[in-house]
């Protein structure tokens, strides 16, 4: 089977690549009429700011003043900065690494849907890091990132069904889970992913074959995109 140029266990996102998945607009130009807000408690001000000082957007880069911010949205309930704080935690970004601190913090987005935190979380616990290691609880969190069409968890599952190491080896269930990550990936991603299928096809029988492509269709019918 062709190894893929990425690895799907994806640890570390780039600072740069944090406010790409996550802001939703770019900083406010009046910095002082957004701290203002935020000061008062202004949850998505208050992430703003944290994403300003993380990536040196009309600030100096400080992750410390960006832990500080993110961490004062999170405990507002706001999902993006919990990811983030998470990220900063379990890199020590501005504060000192704390493993079982990310979890915390992946945890509280992931269960408010943040497919980047399930998809996170699901890491930490199949690899012992901030948790027990535990791979029913890895799986679970990869599946839920899935389900939301990340392509990243799509591809994990079709790689673990394929190789039968923390799951029980299904080639039925490896198909379809690259077939999904093809069907929503672009590039090399597109490449490795629909590479890893065909691969997979070769250990199934027709009858398999036929079977694994219905639940492909199956699924897609019940998972419109948005």
């Amino acid at each position: 089977m062709p190894e893929t140029q990425r690895s799907p266990f994806r640890v570390i996102l780039l600072a740069t690549a944090i406010l790409t998945l996550f802001a939703t607009s770019s900083p406010p130009a009046d910095i002082k009429t957004l701290r203002k807000q935020a000061e008062a408690g202004d949850a998505k001000a208050q992430f703003n700011i944290g994403s300003m000082y993380e990536n040196g957007s009309g600030v100096k880069q400080d992750y410390a003043e960006a832990a500080k911010w993110y961490r004062k949205a999170a405990e507002r309930g706001d999902a993006r900065a919990q990811y983030n704080l998470g990220i900063l935690n379990q890199n020590g970004w501005g504060v000192p690494q704390d493993l079982t601190e990310a979890v915390k913090w992946y945890r509280k987005a992931a269960m408010q849907g943040a497919a980047a935190a399930q998809y996170n979380l699901g890491f930490m616990y199949l690899n012992g890091q901030g948790v027990p290691q535990n791979y029913a609880e890895a799986e679970k969190w990869y599946r839920k990132s899935a389900e939301q069409g990340d392509v990243d968890a799509l591809r994990i599952l079709g790689l673990a069904y394929y190789l039968g190491k923390w799951v029980p080896q299904d080639f039925v269930q490896s198909y379809f889970w690259f077939s999904l990550a093809a069907s929503r990936a672009s590039g090399d991603d597109y490449k490795q992913a629909t590479a890893a299928k065909d691969e997979v096809a070769k250990s199934l029988t027709p009858k398999k074959l036929t079977e694994a492509q219905r639940k492909v269709r199956e699924w897609e019918k019940s998972h419109p995109r948005k």
